[in-house]
């Protein structure tokens, strides 16, 4: 048996447990491929996850469910040719912990097409600390360069949560001159250390005082945004960016709606970018996981994450929910596996 979270929806709201689970939980559905055996050692816990722990409606699409977008460990039977037992694999998405069995179990059936090899230079905790959070920043990183930035000052949204941690360091690492905006000062040392070159409270954003209500433009701040909260915040840094500028679009923390003008875009140039990193192909994948390997210190992982307990999570998704959760949250699922076997150890594209 397997021992894992389950949630089941019924009339009277989810039904949230640490149980031994049935075959068939873990099984995938008949449309979806199971081909690669994983035993779990580490899961991450993020503000999806928390989300499916209370239910939401949109986020949990199978009933019952295991929870967990993040999974982390090693193969144990494979009948795909890329995977062989005692390969280190980690996956982000893809429907894991949505619409299919995820990482908060000791086992997983997982589509060998959606895995990555976890890079030698991370332990199973750091890769599930990095997790969708650290995946998505970088995807987001890497959509600015593809846009032509390269250089220049970078507003990071959200900055003290997951996403905008990482964020904060890899633009830093990149070059960038990095504004971290945050709504916990008591965060502000963190982020200098990250590697933000200053600091904005979050309300600078808002706009919701009576006295400064929002404007299709402001004065030109930012080359790039990286926003992980959406709503007003996003509204008003797209109003901020400099010409040919660009913000991407990851997160809605804040608000998913977006009250904005064509204005940034027809008279600066400015655009919108947006990143899926449950749906990103294969090869940007590993691509984002190579970049990790080289930009990411390890150590920054572990200023960035701390691990809990598979018992802890439903507790600990409740604080994510409330947004007393700065950083990451990895969840120790299983035993780590001893013997690395990385695949991925540079960037390959």
């Amino acid at each position: 048996m397997t021992r894992g979270w389950q949630i089941t929806l019924d009339d009277a709201g989810p039904r949230v447990e640490l149980i031994e689970l049935d075959e068939t939980v873990l099984s995938p559905a008949a449309d979806e491929r199971g081909d690669v055996e994983v035993a779990v050692s580490y899961s991450g816990l993020n503000y999806k996850d928390a989300l499916a722990f209370a239910g939401t409606p949109g986020v949990v699409r199978r009933s019952p469910l295991v929870p967990g977008i993040d999974v982390v460990g090693t193969v144990i039977a494979s009948s795909d040719a890329r995977w062989a037992p005692g390969d280190r694999v980690l996956l982000n998405g893809a429907g894991a912990g949505e619409t299919r069995a995820g990482g908060l179990a000791e086992r997983a059936l997982l589509d060998g097409g959606t895995l990555v090899a976890t890079p030698s230079a991370f332990t199973d905790a750091q890769a599930a600390g990095i997790g969708t959070a650290g995946f998505t920043a970088m995807l987001a990183v890497l959509a600015l360069e593809r846009h032509g930035i390269t250089e220049g000052d970078v507003l990071v949204t959200g900055a003290s949560g997951g996403l905008g941690s990482f964020a904060v360091a890899l633009l830093a690492r990149a070059g960038f001159t990095v504004t971290a905006a945050t709504g916990r000062p008591e965060s502000a040392a963190r982020l200098r250390a990250l590697g933000a070159a200053s600091i904005l409270d979050r309300r600078e954003l808002d706009r919701s005082e009576p006295d400064r209500p929002p404007r299709a433009l402001e004065s030109q701040r930012w080359a790039g945004v990286i926003d992980a909260v959406g709503g007003q915040p996003l509204a008003t840094a797209l109003s901020q960016l400099r010409q040919e500028g660009a913000a991407v679009a990851c997160g809605n923390a804040a608000s998913p709606a977006l009250s904005t003008t064509v204005m940034p875009f027809i008279l600066r140039g400015a655009a919108l970018l947006g990143v899926n990193s449950s749906l990103t192909p294969l090869a940007r994948r590993e691509q984002a996981w190579a970049r990790l390997a080289r930009d990411l210190d390890p150590a920054v992982v572990d200023d960035i994450a701390r691990v809990v307990e598979l018992e802890e999570a439903a507790e600990q998704a409740a604080e994510v929910l409330a947004g007393r959760v700065a950083g990451r949250l990895a969840v120790r699922v299983g035993a780590s596996s001893a013997s690395p076997t990385a695949r991925i150890e540079t960037e390959t594209a």
